[in-house]
């Protein structure tokens, strides 16, 4: 499942860069929608697993045709119908309706390269639904997404599986899209509901008016707290904070050991957001799991294979003078205003790890 994220990642990755250098519906299927039935594990160039051009007949309609059929057997399992990444895929579901009862696919999937949606037929059978049971954008997939995708994976693919969990699916999608909405401008529903229990006056138009931004602010602020809290839980569970830490720069350049008091390292959520950051940038080249932090009372190190020797950076969030320092040659500082100021390093951030995963001669501490 890792070396599969992997692969949707630097698909991902490759795409952003030719996006803007694809312009027709041809370009879009050679350069990117073949490549992600790649992904899947499909040979692209076996008719017997990828068939282009397949030829749907629609009523009296003869020779109908579908961009791709992805077989099994002599039988499609799954329509592609592919439009330029140019395009909205809005207008096109009715096209794909008419191909799909005119086959035995029980999936089908319309898709400009960038969004794929995936329908089936769950309201009636043989007969396509109207709105999708799962979308994605692969230039913004959730990690919840990466799991769903594997699902139809030539190795992982099975009908039944799939159509157990699309119905789930369907709804959570929509649940999370009502969520959303929700959450950008809470309708008079929500807020009235609110207020039921924490407002005791008449919830006039003018009152629930008045408290959108407040119900807003509170949601937002529950949330992040929420977060925060679990973050901090699982991640002090794996992070050895009991272990001996280093309290000055100087001494642990030179090899020698000061031990911090621990009651006295305070390890606030801000640190733990910045390392929550650090991690996501890294997932992609480095195996989270090795990925760690001790906290001292100076700085906060993250650092691989849990060894002071490979530390990526430092935070140093204890004063109103905010930096993150990188174990580059030059040990460089880099003044920041707030913690999502660290993405700005990104590269440099993959540069210092990428330089000490190659390092094989560095011991753990």
């Amino acid at each position: 499942m890792e070396q599969f994220t992997q692969q949707l990642n630097a698909l991902a990755n490759r795409f952003e860069k030719i996006r803007e250098n694809i312009l027709t519906e041809e370009a879009t299927k050679t350069s990117l929608i073949l490549p992600f039935i790649q992904v899947l594990g499909y040979d692209v160039f076996n008719p017997q697993e990828l068939v282009p051009e397949y030829i749907a007949d629609v009523g009296i309609k003869k020779g109908e045709k579908i961009d791709y059929a992805i077989m099994q057997g002599n039988d499609p399992i799954i329509l592609i119908e592919a439009k330029s990444i140019n395009e909205k895929l809005e207008k096109h579901d009715s096209q794909l309706y008419r191909y799909f009862g005119t086959t035995k696919a029980k999936f089908a999937i319309l898709t400009n390269g960038m969004e794929y949606k995936l329908f089936t037929d769950l309201d009636e059978p043989n007969k396509m639904d109207d709105k999708p049971f799962f979308t994605f954008n692969l230039l913004d997939l959730k990690d919840s997404q990466y799991y769903e995708i594997s699902k139809f994976r030539k190795s992982d693919f099975n009908i039944e599986n799939v159509l157990n969990s699309a119905s789930e699916l369907k709804f959570t999608n929509a649940i999370k899209i009502l969520l959303s909405r929700e959450w950008e401008d809470p309708s008079d529903e929500i807020v009235k509901h609110i207020l039921n229990d924490v407002y005791p006056g008449v919830k006039t138009k003018k009152v629930i008016d008045s408290f959108r931004d407040i119900v807003k602010k509170s949601m937002s602020q529950f949330i992040t707290e929420k977060v925060n809290e679990k973050l901090q839980k699982a991640l002090k569970s794996t992070a050895s904070g009991e272990q001996l830490v280093q309290s000055e720069h100087s001494n642990e350049e030179n090899g020698s050991k000061e031990i911090d008091n621990k009651d006295q390292v305070i390890t606030t959520e801000e640190e733990i957001e910045g390392y929550v950051l650090i991690k996501l940038i890294l997932k992609e080249f480095i195996d989270p799991t090795r990925i760690y932090y001790r906290d001292n009372k100076s700085y906060f190190n993250v650092l691989l294979d849990d060894s002071i020797r490979k530390w990526v950076c430092r935070l140093g969030f204890n004063s109103t003078n905010k930096y993150i320092q990188l174990n580059d040659e030059k040990k460089t500082f880099l003044k920041i205003d707030s913690v999502n100021d660290i993405m700005n390093y990104r590269a440099e951030i993959v540069s210092v790890a990428r330089q000490f995963d190659n390092t094989s001669t560095l011991s753990s501490t």
